[in-house]
């Protein structure tokens, strides 16, 4: 099959990862967090911004533990819809995430736990294809790409991926869309 556009990259790429099967996606997902926890940009940062998994996604649920368990300052993305965009919340907990915009777990915003941007020593992203070049396509609202443009060009980005979602080369990237520094990917 040629794929000509990123809609219809995105749909193959979709279909292909929700057709794992769920015991193969844990042990990839299992893998893909042992490798980022053994990062050295992981295991130096103090703040980390991660996600929490959807299904067809690599499984964050165990890294945002084992972060928390290491004592660092943990933040995952509150979607502020009208805004379009996400900001950093920290959390102490999974127990404290909630059904958010689109159906996502993430902490309660009312509170006073917006991270700053420029207190973020690393961010994991979500994506549904990466490229060999680390650029990523997410699942085209452009929140993860507003937000990657706002960090500080320091703040490493590490994107999260099983193996069938990595291809040679996205088509048709547009100035907006923005690479992550790697992948992971079992």
């Amino acid at each position: 099959m040629v794929i000509y556009t990123k809609q219809e990259l995105r749909q193959a790429i979709l279909d292909r990862i929700l057709n794992q099967k769920e015991d193969e996606a844990s042990f990839k997902s299992r893998v893909i967090g042992e490798k980022l926890l053994a990062l050295p940009v992981f295991q130096k940062a103090k703040t980390i911004l991660l996600y929490a998994s959807i299904r067809g996604e690599v499984d964050t649920f165990a890294v945002i533990k084992a972060a928390l368990a290491l004592g660092k300052r943990v933040a995952l993305p509150v979607v502020m819809k009208e805004q379009s965009r996400i900001i950093p919340v920290a959390v102490s907990s999974v127990r404290q995430l909630r059904k958010g915009a689109y159906g996502i777990l993430e902490p309660d915003a009312r509170g006073t736990g917006e991270v700053p941007l420029q207190e973020i020593d690393l961010v994991v992203v979500p994506g549904v294809v990466f490229d060999t070049s680390n650029n990523r396509l997410g699942r085209g609202a452009g929140y993860y790409d507003r937000l990657l443009a706002k960090l500080p060009p320091q703040t490493p980005t590490v994107g999260l991926a099983f193996d069938c979602q990595i291809v040679d080369v996205i088509p048709g990237l547009e100035p907006h869309d923005r690479p992550v520094t790697q992948v992971l990917s079992n």
